[in-house]
């Protein structure tokens, strides 16, 4: 599902929770990122930010088979917010990694590199996790 507006543009993506979905959801967004406007180090930064909350809920969401993981991208002026629902109830915890670790260290990137971040409860059951990016400049408007 995908909507668009001329105040902000909205995007709504269902992948299955699987890790091909990291991908397919990266690529989501640098198209919607590119009809926003949006290029360079922001939309590199979204794209990692992206990445990292995809493949927490692929990785870690302790649900049933079949469910779908849900991604979405919103641009209202100089903000873009990403989001990725799961239907885990299991809340992400960033961890400690070790010098030598391969992994662990994905929230602490969330943390570093957006704006701001942060879980809901999503409706039904399940989580969102969200990060927040302001832009540096606002994304030329088409029309």
């Amino acid at each position: 599902m995908t909507e668009t507006s001329a105040e902000a543009g909205v995007e709504h993506h269902r992948f299955p929770r699987h890790p091909r979905s990291v991908g397919r959801a990266r690529a989501a967004l640098r198209t919607a990122l590119a009809a926003w406007g949006v290029e360079g180090e922001a939309a590199d930064v979204a794209e990692l930010l992206l990445s990292e909350l995809m493949t927490n809920a692929v990785r870690h969401a302790q649900v049933p088979a079949g469910r779908q993981v849900e991604a979405g991208f919103a641009l209202t002026g100089r903000l873009l917010r990403l989001e990725v629902s799961d239907a885990s109830e299991r809340l992400p915890v960033p961890a400690q990694a070790s010098g030598d670790a391969e992994g662990g260290r994905g929230l602490a990137l969330v943390a570093s590199l957006a704006d701001d971040w942060g879980v809901r409860a999503r409706e039904g059951v399940g989580k969102t996790v969200w990060a927040l990016l302001k832009l540096e400049h606002t994304p030329p408007r088409d029309g």
